[in-house]
C-alpha cells in the first residue's frame, strides 16, 4: 500500500502558475469528451492519461529553421509579386490562447505531444506553415511597384494580418501583433528608385505644362477683354461720358468731343 501510494504521488503533476491545465484521459479515444480543464495537482497515474500545460500569457515567435550545424537561425520566406519579381519576408508575430478555447487547442493538436515544447511544436507544424500559405497567396495579388510605393507594404501587411488573425481565431488563438518584414533585392530597389525619379521628373514637367497653359489662357482672356472694351468706345459714348461728368461750369481745356447730328427736318 505504501508503494502504491508513493507511486500514485510520483505520478501527479501540478499545473504551473499562469498556465492552463488540460487533462487527456483514455488516450482521447472518445474525442473531445476525454479532455478537461484542470488546476493544482493532477494525477496522471492511469493509463492513457496525459496532462497538457498551455501558457496563459503572450507567446512571441518568429520563423526559424535549423542550419547545417543544428542551430536555429531566422527563416527567410521566398515570395513572388504578381509581376514575378522575387522578394522576401521574415514574419514576427505574437499571440495567446483564448481561455474558452484551450481545450479545443489541445484536442486539435494533441498529436504534437504534451511536453514543454508543445507551443513551439504548434508554431512549427501548424501556425507557421499556414501563415506562409496566406502570405504567399496574398503576395501574388500585388505588383512590385504597389508593394514598394508609399504605404504599399503597410497595406499588404494589414491585409495579411487580418487573414492571419481570422485563421488564428479559428484555431482558438488570439493574434496580438504581426509584422511581415518585407525586403527586396538591391537590384529591384535600384530599379524602383530610378523609376520613381523619372516619375517625379515627369510629374514636375506636367505641373509646369499645366501652369503655362493656365497663363496662356489668362493672357488670351485679358486680350479678349481689352478688345471688347476698345471696340465699345464710340464718339457718341465719349461725348455722353463727357457730358455726364462735366458740371457745366468748369473751364474746358482742349476740344470737347463733338458729335454731328443729322437734322431730321
Amino acid at each position: 500500500m505504501v508503494a502504491i501510494t508513493l507511486l500514485a504521488l510520483s505520478s501527479c503533476e501540478r499545473v504551473a502558475p499562469n498556465f492552463y491545465g488540460v487533462l487527456m484521459e483514455n488516450y482521447g479515444k472518445n474525442g473531445k469528451s476525454d479532455y478537461s480543464r484542470q488546476q493544482g495537482r493532477v494525477s496522471t497515474f492511469a493509463a492513457g492519461t496525459e496532462l497538457f500545460q498551455v501558457p496563459a500569457f503572450e507567446q512571441r515567435a518568429e520563423f526559424t529553421e535549423e542550419n547545417n550545424e543544428g542551430s536555429e537561425v531566422k527563416r527567410i520566406l521566398q515570395l513572388k509579386a504578381s509581376d514575378n519579381t522575387q522578394f522576401t519576408a521574415s514574419p514576427l508575430y505574437s499571440y495567446k490562447v483564448i481561455p474558452d478555447k484551450v481545450i479545443d487547442v489541445v484536442f486539435q493538436n494533441a498529436r504534437l505531444g504534451s511536453g514543454n515544447d508543445f507551443m513551439r511544436a504548434l508554431e512549427n507544424n501548424v501556425l507557421e506553415p499556414h501563415i506562409y500559405d496566406l502570405i504567399k497567396e496574398e503576395s501574388r495579388k500585388y505588383s512590385t511597384d504597389t508593394l514598394m510605393a508609399s504605404g504599399g507594404s503597410l497595406m499588404f501587411e494589414n491585409k495579411v494580418q487580418a487573414l492571419v488573425k481570422k485563421s488564428f481565431e479559428e484555431k482558438g488563438l488570439e493574434l496580438i501583433t504581426f509584422s511581415a518584414n518585407l525586403d527586396f533585392s538591391d537590384k529591384v530597389k535600384a530599379k524602383i528608385d530610378s523609376r520613381n525619379e523619372v516619375n517625379t521628373n515627369v510629374s514636375v514637367l506636367d505641373q509646369q505644362i499645366i501652369e503655362q497653359r493656365k497663363k496662356n489662357e489668362l493672357a488670351a482672356l485679358k486680350a479678349q477683354e481689352n478688345k471688347i472694351i476698345s471696340s465699345g468706345i464710340t464718339p457718341q459714348l465719349l461725348q455722353q461720358q463727357f457730358i455726364e461728368r462735366w458740371d457745366g461750369k468748369t473751364p474746358i481745356y482742349g476740344n470737347m468731343p463733338v458729335t454731328l447730328f443729322k437734322s431730321t427736318q
